[in-house]
């Protein structure tokens, strides 16, 4: 695998399985210094210690991205143990209650947006800072295919991954002068635990077939094109929106 990433520290948040742990695996692979940050350490040191057997550098953190403060001391974590901050990937989300609109509790709709909007522009506030003073670099924002199309029953999760993509393209303007690239990704149904744990098998092959590829995405998929985003290929750039999503949205 080629080592294009050699020099650069990275953060990604959600980093304890599924897909944050897959971006958190190549993104060393390919030599970056890894903070791979959770809610749960214990999933963040899994992650870390298995970058560490196959050769790579990682360090785990115990982050809340709801929490403000938490967040910028994941930053400040990345910037004292490592030497600064060059990547970001803001990947930590969770589902929400399934309601209708109406119906959705106020509390759940609270923690949706807390920790999918949030704890985005969280994590952009204190990384673009650390990332200046790096000499600039790339943040990619994981959004969903709900940044784009309505889902019943989700009210909250769809608000907030619309906003994300709107965060990302207002941040990408901003930055796009002073060396920070700015982009946000839509996965649609990825077979992750956050997926196959809490679904049945008969859930689950009903939710590939609405794919017209007929098949949940893999994490190393996503992962795939979030380091390209992350990548000096990708150095024109910024601002974007990309859908991977087996053709979900072309229907």
């Amino acid at each position: 695998m080629m080592k294009d990433f050699e020099s650069r520290i990275a953060i990604v948040t959600g980093a304890g399985s599924g897909i944050g742990a897959a971006i958190a695996r190549e993104l060393a692979a390919r030599g970056a210094v890894v903070v791979a940050a959770d809610l749960d350490l214990d999933t963040a040191e899994g992650t870390a210690a298995a970058i560490r057997t196959d050769g790579g550098t990682a360090y785990a953190f115990a982050a809340d991205v709801a929490d403000a403060a938490s967040v910028e001391r994941m930053v400040a974590f990345a910037v004292e143990t490592c030497g600064g901050l060059h990547l970001a990937v803001n990947n930590a989300g969770i589902g929400g209650p399934n309601e209708l609109t109406a119906d959705y509790p106020l509390d759940g709709w609270r923690k949706v947006i807390d920790v999918n909007l949030n704890g985005v522009f969280y994590g952009m506030k204190y990384e673009i800072t650390a990332i200046l003073k790096s000499g600039g670099g790339a943040i990619v924002n994981m959004a969903s295919i709900l940044g784009s199309v309505g889902w019943a029953d989700a009210c909250a999760y769809v608000a907030a991954k619309h906003a994300v993509v709107g965060l990302t393209k207002t941040a990408a303007v901003e930055y796009a002068t002073q060396g920070i690239r700015i982009n946000a990704m839509g996965p649609a149904f990825i077979d992750t635990p956050l997926l196959t744990n809490n679904l049945d098998a008969g859930t689950i092959g009903q939710l590939a077939g609405l794919h017209p590829i007929n098949r949940l995405g893999s994490p190393q998929e996503v992962s795939a094109l979030t380091c390209f985003l992350l990548s000096d290929r990708a150095s024109f750039i910024t601002g974007s929106y990309h859908l991977i999503d087996g053709g979900y949205t072309a229907r």
